[in-house]
């Protein structure tokens, strides 16, 4: 970011696409909306509620994610199962679009995914 240059994140619908790292294969897509510190998302399966706190360029957050709908056939969502997960989350973001982090406890085990974000609409 250039000297003196400061972004705000603001209140909109954005894009998530969503893959998992620490060497786990798995990937997702949905739409989310941050608005005045609440956060709420979803896509065929699962549907996301939680809140954000913003400071500089960084944000960081915590989501739960449940889902709405069994999967079909093949289709295995990510953190999708019939338990709701708790998700812990920080990132940072500009004017359009957001990259950010975060650790999933799935059952026992903890998965640790990344996601970008791209500004489709505001909601304010």
């Amino acid at each position: 970011m250039a000297a003196g240059l400061r972004y705000v994140m603001k209140n909109g619908l954005y894009s998530i696409h969503v893959k998992l790292l620490d060497g786990r294969v798995g990937k997702g897509s949905g739409v989310i909306v941050f608005r005045d510190g609440k956060i709420l998302g979803g896509d065929a399966y699962l549907y996301y509620t939680g809140s954000y706190v913003v400071k500089d360029n960084t944000f960081k957050g915590e989501v739960l994610v449940q889902r709405h709908t069994s999967p079909r056939g093949d289709d295995n969502p990510l953190f999708g199962g019939p338990v709701a997960v708790g998700i812990g989350l920080t990132g940072t973001f500009t004017d359009t679009r957001g990259d950010m982090t975060g650790t999933a406890l799935v059952g026992k085990a903890s998965q640790i995914f990344g996601a970008t974000l791209h500004k489709l609409a505001d909601a304010d």
